[in-house]
Formats: structure tokens, C-alpha cells, sequence
């Protein structure tokens, strides 16, 4: 498979490594916009950029009928015009907060803790998420990912906010601090104990694999996807 990587940084980097390991070929290595010429050889993109870019980019990639793999987080106001951009232009598009094959367990594994502990009002739910200092979204995409299966899962709640838990606002505490790849946690507290669930990211290397094997997943096929339809998780 010949992969275009739209933005080649850290994770760029991480994405070639591993793409390489599998077998693949990366044929463009872009840190500015992708124009049709760029990814004309390319079965399959996969874009790691920045908020503001992303869309610019995912757009050029879905217009050239190039299948793409999105982990850009931050700017998923528009995602509605990218997924109807891939369906306009008969090629596919896949996006995920986070690629890691551990984290998209840990989301379903959240949703039916959510669940079983709506009936108990003692505990309150408080979500942390700890990124290096570089990222630029707060609270992470992830971070929106977990949240969003508690209040689909707990009528308790109808929206989170950065903090504390307080009202029906789901807290969400985003911290920054050096090179931490990404630490995900989500605590249920009451006076007498604490439930905590929580992923830790040992490097980006796990975020890498979980790209490449969607943009595997989806080559070849059309439409608008998301992990769990790579895991196979229902």
C-alpha cells in the first residue's frame, strides 16, 4: 500500500516507522497543504496536522478520491462537510480521537461502567487527561470521546466542562506536563471510596500502529467510518 502522510512530525514520524515495519511505502511526506499532484500515487492518506489545517487538508485528500485516515482532534465542527465530502466524491474517510487499539477498548469498556453506575448517586464521575505541553486542544479529543459515553449513558448529565464536576457538567481536568504522550482517567468518588479506570500511553508508537491499520482497514472501500468499525466492535 502506498501512503501519503499529511503532516510529518513526531507522529508522521512514529506512522512512516511502522507503516515501513508492515510492508508499505510512504510515496509524500507533506508539512503543507496536499494538492491532487502530491498525493496522485498514493492509495491512502493519513493526516495528523493541526486544528486549524485539518480540514483544508482532509478536503484536498477526499476531492482527489483519496481514501483517508484522519487523527487530527479539534476541529470536528466541520467533520459533517467532510464526511459528506467523501460520500460526494466516492471514497472513504475515517476519523478517531485516538488510534490506539488499548484506548478504543478502554471507550467501551468506560460506556458500560457509565451505565452500571447511573443507579448510584453516591458517586460522581470526574475525568483527567495529562498531554505533553505541545498539544494545542484542551480538553483532548479522547478526552470529548469519554465523556461523551458517560452522558450517553448517564441522563444525569447533559454536556461536560473544563473543571470540576459540578450541576449536570461533566468535569473534565486537562493538564499539560513535558513529553507525556497521554494519560486518560476517569474516577468515580464518594465519601468512602474511589472507582478509577485508566489508560496510560507509554509512547506514540501505539497511536501509530492503530493509524496504519486503519488506513489497511479501509483501503478500497467507500463511505465514513470510525475504529470501531476497524475493531469490529458493535
Amino acid at each position: 500500500m502506498k501512503i501519503a502522510l499529511v503532516g510529518y512530525g513526531k507522529m508522521g514520524r512514529a506512522i512512516e516507522e511502522i507503516a515501513v515495519e508492515r510492508g508499505h511505502s510512504v510515496v509524500a511526506k507533506l508539512n503543507e497543504t496536499p494538492t491532487a499532484e502530491s498525493l496522485k500515487i498514493a492509495d491512502v492518506a493519513i493526516e495528523f496536522t493541526h486544528p486549524d489545517a485539518a480540514p483544508e487538508n482532509i478536503s484536498v485528500c477526499l476531492k482527489s478520491k483519496i481514501p483517508t485516515v484522519s487523527g487530527t482532534t479539534g476541529w470536528l465542527f466541520r467533520k459533517k462537510e467532510m464526511d459528506d465530502l467523501a460520500i460526494e466524491n466516492g471514497t472513504a474517510f475515517l476519523y478517531a480521537s485516538n488510534f490506539s487499539l488499548g484506548v478504543n477498548i478502554f471507550f467501551e469498556v468506560n460506556k458500560k461502567l457509565a451505565a452500571l453506575m447511573r443507579n448510584f448517586d453516591e458517586y460522581r464521575p470526574q475525568l483527567e487527561e495529562i498531554h505533553h505541553i505541545h498539544k494545542k486542544d484542551a480538553p483532548s479529543g479522547t478526552a470529548i470521546t469519554i465523556a461523551e459515553g458517560i452522558i450517553e449513558n448517564n441522563p444525569k448529565f447533559d454536556g461536560w466542562q473544563l473543571g470540576q464536576t459540578k450541576d449536570n457538567a461533566l468535569g473534565i481536568f486537562a493538564l499539560r506536563e513535558d513529553e507525556v504522550p497521554g494519560t486518560h482517567s476517569v474516577f468515580y468518588r464518594s465519601e468512602v471510596d474511589e472507582i478509577e479506570l485508566k489508560h496510560t500511553a507509554y509512547s506514540r508508537k501505539g497511536f501509530a500502529l492503530g493509524a496504519v491499520i486503519a488506513a489497511e482497514w479501509l483501503h478500497g472501500k467507500s463511505g465514513v467510518f470510525g475504529m470501531k468499525d476497524v475493531l469490529g466492535i458493535d
